[in-house]
């Protein structure tokens, strides 16, 4: 699907008293997007490795007066189906559902033949954006299930249309992932009230843009600001009937 969602407008109120968690909430997008869903209503969970980062997006949700967030701290790279089974269980008992899961974490890895890839890196990449939002959203399904309109959204990259040269581990897991968004979207349309979405967000001025294209002025690309409205727009009550899509953040990320 080619539609860009940059022009959408949400309500003030999109999100009162939603529920959603979003993986990688210490800085990039996964912070600006955890502070505008607050902004809309949401009590936000924020999901990273880094509990200083984390810290930091919290204090400044709460510090605008929005609902105050809940800080998860978890590794996605050397979590365990245990840690995923017990942080589905904290959160039953804190929230009793969850109405929105946004997986945004992800590492980049190298960029590199697969021939010289080395093998613990794609091990590590594969782990992060493929496997962990495997888990989390096994563990999490139950409480997803217990909202009246709960929806799963993939991070998905345009770098990873038809298989481009050199971008090895993180190609293959962000193609995984928007495979396993389409089967879950598949398995959970009938008698589930989750619908489930890949989204691209395309070039925006974020460090791991910086890091895949040394020589790119970062200034030629939009601020993360730009991507938000399509996040909100798969997150609220408008989206209800998208499901099994693969959507584009803003339009100059249509090829």
């Amino acid at each position: 699907m080619t539609t860009a969602l940059s022009d959408y407008q949400p309500a003030p109120d999109l999100l009162q008293d939603r529920i959603i968690l979003v993986t990688g909430a210490g800085s990039g997008i996964g912070a600006e997007l955890a502070a505008s869903l607050a902004a809309h209503g949401a009590t936000v969970i924020l999901l990273g490795r880094t509990i200083k980062k984390l810290e930091q997006v919290y204090d400044r949700i709460v510090g605008t007066g929005h609902p105050e967030p809940a800080i998860v701290p978890l590794d996605l790279e050397g979590a365990t189906p245990d840690h995923y089974q017990q942080l589905a269980e904290t959160l039953d008992q804190e929230f009793g559902r969850l109405d929105g899961l946004v997986h945004n974490a992800a590492q980049l890895g190298a960029l590199a033949p697969v021939e010289h890839y080395d093998v613990t890196l794609w091990a590590r990449v594969l782990q992060v954006n493929l496997n962990a939002p495997f888990l989390l959203t096994r563990a999490l399904l139950p409480l997803l299930k217990k909202s009246p309109a709960a929806s799963l959204i993939f991070t998905s990259a345009s770098e990873i249309q038809g298989g481009r040269a050199y971008w090895g581990a993180y190609s293959v897991s962000k193609a995984g992932a928007d495979n396993l968004m389409q089967i879950l979207a598949s398995e959970l349309e009938t008698n589930t009230p989750i619908r489930v979405n890949s989204l691209i967000p395309g070039p925006v001025q974020t460090q791991t843009r910086r890091t895949a294209f040394p020589g790119e002025d970062p200034n030629q690309h939009p601020e993360i600001e730009t991507l938000l409205p399509a996040y909100l727009y798969l997150l609220g009550p408008d989206s209800q009937t998208v499901n099994g899509q693969i959507l584009y953040a803003q339009k100059d990320a249509i090829s």
